[in-house]
Order: C-alpha cells, then sequence, then structure tokens
C-alpha cells in the first residue's frame, strides 16, 4: 500500500516539476517574464521615444499618459474598497479633494514643501473616511452606494462655500507649487511621467502585499459571503471599516498629485461624475485585479483621447460599448480568478474523506 502511494504521488505523471508539461510552463514563464521586461523597458523610454518621432504632440501625449497614470492610483485605491472588500462606493473623489485641498493650504498658507503634505493629505483623508464611514458601514449594496453619493456632494458643496475661508470657495486655489524630489524639482510633463508612474508601482506592489496579507484573505471572505464570514469568527465591520479608511487615505496621496500637477484646484475638479469615471474603470477592467484596473485606466482614460477628432460621436460609441460590455462580460475584461491557499504539510491526508483519520486533536501536531 505504502509504495503504491509512493508512486502515485512520485511517478512521472504526479512528480512536482517533472515530465514535459513542467518544462513547457517554466518556458512559457520565461517567455512571458522577458515580454513583461521588455514592455516595462520601452514604457520607461516613453517620453524619449515621443520626442523622437512626435516632436509636436510629445507633450500632449505625455499627458494623456500622466492622466492614466494618476486614475490608476486612483482606481486602485477604489478597488481595495470595491473590488477586495466588496462595497459599493461610489464617493471617491471626496477624498480625492480632501487629499488635494490639504496639500494646497498647507503650501499656501504655511509654507510646506508638497513632499511633506503628501503624507498629511493622506493622513487627513483617511481620518474623515474613519469618520464618515463609522456610521454607514453596515449597509449593504445600493444603499451604501446611495449614500456614498451623498458623501461627495457634502463636500463639494463644502468647499464651494469656503470652509474656514480656507478652500477659496468656487474660486479654488492657485499657484500651487511644484514638487522636489532630492533637490530635483519636477516641471515638464515628462518629469511627471517619472513621478507618476514611479508612484503607480509602488502602488501596485503594496496593494499586491496586502491582497495576499491575512487582512486582504478576510475581505476575500468578506466579498464573497459576509454571513459566512460573520459566522466563523471574523470582524466584518471593522475589516470593511479599514478597507474603506485604506483607500481613502490612498486617494488622499493621489490628490496631493493632482495638486502639484494642475498647480490650480477648485470643486469643480471633484465632481460625482469624477467618483462615476473611477467605478467605471474597476467595474469595466475587473473587479479585484490589478493588473484589469490597470487596463481599465487605458481603455476609460486614454483610449477616448484618440479619437477626439470624433469629439461629437466619441462619448456615444463610448457608453454603447460599455453597455455591450456589462451585457456580455459582466465581470469585467480581466476578473479575479478563485484564490487558492496550499494547506500545512500534513494536512492533505487529514481532510475528510472515507478512512481519513479527521483533523488532530488539540496541541498535537499535523
Amino acid at each position: 500500500m505504502s509504495q503504491g502511494n509512493a508512486k502515485n504521488h512520485n511517478g512521472p505523471s504526479g512528480g512536482l516539476g517533472a515530465g514535459p508539461g513542467a518544462a513547457a510552463n517554466g518556458e512559457r514563464g520565461y517567455l512571458a517574464g522577458g515580454l513583461t521586461g521588455l514592455g516595462l523597458l520601452a514604457f520607461a523610454f516613453l517620453p524619449l521615444l515621443l520626442n523622437a518621432f512626435a516632436q509636436n504632440s510629445a507633450p500632449y501625449w505625455l499627458d494623456v499618459i500622466n492622466t492614466v497614470g494618476l486614475y490608476t492610483i486612483l482606481a486602485l485605491s477604489l478597488n481595495v474598497i470595491l473590488g477586495f472588500a466588496g462595497m459599493f462606493h461610489m464617493g471617491h473623489a471626496a477624498f480625492f479633494a480632501i487629499g488635494a485641498y490639504s496639500t494646497a493650504i498647507l503650501n499656501l498658507d504655511y509654507g510646506w514643501s508638497i513632499m511633506a503634505t503628501m503624507p498629511v493629505a493622506a493622513v487627513a483623508a483617511g481620518v474623515v473616511a474613519l469618520v464618515l464611514a463609522w456610521p454607514i458601514i453596515h449597509l449593504r449594496g445600493d444603499y451604501l452606494l446611495i449614500v456614498t453619493i451623498g458623501i461627495v456632494e457634502i463636500v463639494r458643496i463644502a468647499l464651494t462655500n469656503n470652509v474656514f475661508g480656507l478652500t477659496g470657495g468656487s474660486n479654488g486655489l492657485v499657484g500651487i507649487a511644484r514638487p522636489s524630489v532630492f533637490g530635483f524639482r519636477i516641471v515638464q510633463p515628462q518629469h511627471f511621467f517619472y513621478f507618476i508612474w514611479a508612484v503607480v508601482a509602488l502602488t501596485l506592489l503594496l496593494f499586491h502585499w496586502l491582497e495576499n496579507s491575512r487582512f486582504g484573505r478576510a475581505l476575500k471572505f468578506i466579498k464573497e459571503d459576509t454571513i459566512a464570514a460573520e459566522n466563523m469568527g471574523v470582524n466584518t465591520s471593522r475589516y470593511k471599516l479599514m478597507a474603506f479608511v485604506v483607500g481613502a487615505a490612498w486617494a488622499g496621496l493621489a490628490g496631493t498629485i493632482f495638486a502639484c500637477r494642475m498647480r490650480t484646484i477648485s470643486p469643480e475638479s471633484f465632481v460625482f461624475s469624477e467618483s462615476v469615471l473611477l467605478f467605471t474603470i474597476v467595474i469595466l477592467g475587473g473587479k479585484g485585479n490589478q493588473k484589469g484596473v490597470l487596463l481599465g485606466s487605458f481603455l476609460v482614460m486614454g483610449l477616448p483621447e484618440f479619437f477626439r477628432g470624433f469629439e461629437d460621436k466619441r462619448l456615444l460609441v463610448f457608453g454603447a460599448a460599455l453597455v455591450v460590455m456589462m451585457i456580455f462580460r459582466p465581470q469585467g475584461l480581466l476578473p479575479s480568478k478563485p484564490s487558492r491557499y496550499k494547506l500545512p504539510e500534513g494536512w492533505d491526508d487529514r481532510l475528510p474523506g472515507p478512512g481519513s483519520p479527521g483533523p488532530p486533536t488539540p496541541g498535537q501536531k499535523p
């Protein structure tokens, strides 16, 4: 019996990494890694390529790509709330605004450098999210969606009414400084290209770690079945609130980038339609999938610029494409795959089944 089991586990068909299939998978992995590396290298030299082959339009296209990068950061922060935790949130522009105005006020009124305001903007957006989300975090589905729409409108109206005489009312705030990194002043579009996409890379890395952490696994559990998660002892309200705060804080950080890039901010920059755009990016790309969010950002924010010559029809075509997309592929272009976790060594033989010994007794090691 033991020899047969050994053959089943260690033979040519069952051994790990053995056989032509494993070699083919390894070759495909190396090929995919090589293509990805070449793509990243080409993207890193994109400003030089644009200046070489499209000198007249290079600043415009760099500005478009920078906008895509900024909305990628925002959409990834919303993905923590909508994609990981499954909370319908359409008020993300409110925390984007809080971050931008925090940076502008600290820079213009108190002389802070832009980079010094960035963590403060994130904390300010996170604290406001904590205060606003605490009483509503138990809501689900459409009810939470409606309340978050109210949040973004409340923030916009407060900014328009010049709260405490700090926000400049409907005129906004003008003359925000440019950022400096290690003494290098970021001014030109190609400078912002590397600055913004470096933050995108950092965001992807941090949220990938977050997704695969215990916190991320708990959020996925809550997203799939809140009642089951509660019955298993998961504090669903606490985890949802933490996800809401993390996403809002990162949106506040993106607000800093927006403020120093535009140098002028006003309440019209943070209207409800901005939240709709972010919601569309996450849904279109695939909730919970960071690659899908990246693809959605390029499609929603970048692709329409190629059809600007058809300005009177491009939004109609774009809207029709979204409708078709939601009918035939409602899970998004790149939906998140089911998570699979490896059992600790020795536990596979203790799974329920005929003749299985069952789970270990308390204190017994597998």
